[in-house]
């Protein structure tokens, strides 16, 4: 398994594990998706280790940061956030932020406003598409069939026999630590606990939705649907495009990539944060 050195920063009440790479007087902060944790960025931090110093983190409850069976809301997670970094990050910096940790980084950001040099959105979740209106009964789908695949994770081999789309993504080494981490009965129960999380986030960001960031922001959005949701997809896409436009610096872009942009194209999402790294200079 990969060994990079980290530590624990308390946040909240709670604790975090975070992970400091790279070099030079810059910061970028990284904040994974749904289910995933620090090391879903594994193949993009050593194409920007020569040019930043990098921080990727396992949001509370996953990989090696403290358990916790508290239902954290979308809120909590951004508290946790701005929390971090504060503790971590001197400074300014630039903020990346896949699927789900859209929604975290929307709302930190809020916090974070005067320290942002930019922001990098990488097939961030668009609260305002369609598919989101019955997104309630959706997550009832997949809870039910996580509540199935929960028990099997502990044994090793049916883990890597549900995980196999995330196997094909990742080097081996980060996979292994996936395996033993995040695809374990602790980390499904959390994953869950994220799902209803996202449940709950989408009205409320309907309702009163996060300011607009004011600093750059690049919007990546995945171009290739996966099998039988390409009308699902094209409503995301078309909504993920309204948001950028919406933003007084921001850009909207298509990568050819399915969702986890950052394991198919790492070297597009470490160009984009270098973008915007030089152009905070």
């Amino acid at each position: 398994m990969r060994e990079i050195p980290g530590r624990t920063v308390p946040v909240n009440g709670r604790r975090v594990y975070v992970e400091e790479s790279g070099q030079g007087s810059d910061w970028v902060v990284f904040e994974a998706g749904q289910g995933c944790g620090r090391t879903c960025w594994d193949p993009v931090l050593p194409l920007l280790a020569d040019r930043a110093r990098l921080v990727a983190y396992d949001r509370a409850g996953f990989g090696r940061s403290g358990r916790t069976t508290a239902q954290l809301s979308i809120d909590d997670m951004a508290a946790d956030l701005v929390a971090m970094v504060e503790e971590v990050v001197p400074g300014r910096f630039v903020l990346v932020a896949h699927s789900m940790g859209g929604l975290v980084a929307r709302r930190a950001a809020e916090s974070l406003a005067s320290r942002l040099r930019g922001l990098l959105l990488v097939d961030p979740t668009p609260e305002t598409a369609p598919v989101y209106d019955t997104w309630d009964q959706t997550v009832r789908k997949l809870d039910r069939a996580l509540a199935v695949v929960r028990p099997l994770t502990a044994i090793r081999p049916m883990a890597r026999l549900v995980t196999g789309n995330v196997r094909r993504l990742f080097p081996a080494d980060t996979y292994a630590t996936m395996l033993a981490e995040d695809f374990t009965p602790a980390g499904i129960s959390q994953t869950r606990r994220e799902m209803k999380a996202v449940v709950a986030a989408i009205p409320e960001f309907r309702h009163r939705p996060p300011r607009i960031p004011r600093c750059p922001t690049i919007l990546l959005s995945a171009a290739r649907p996966a099998k039988g949701r390409e009308r699902q997809h094209a409503d995301i896409r078309e909504h993920q495009r309204r948001f950028a436009d919406s933003l007084p610096e921001g850009w909207f872009e298509d990568a050819d990539s399915a969702h986890f942009i950052q394991a198919e194209r790492p070297r597009l999402v470490a160009d984009r944060t270098r973008r915007l790294l030089d152009h905070g200079s």
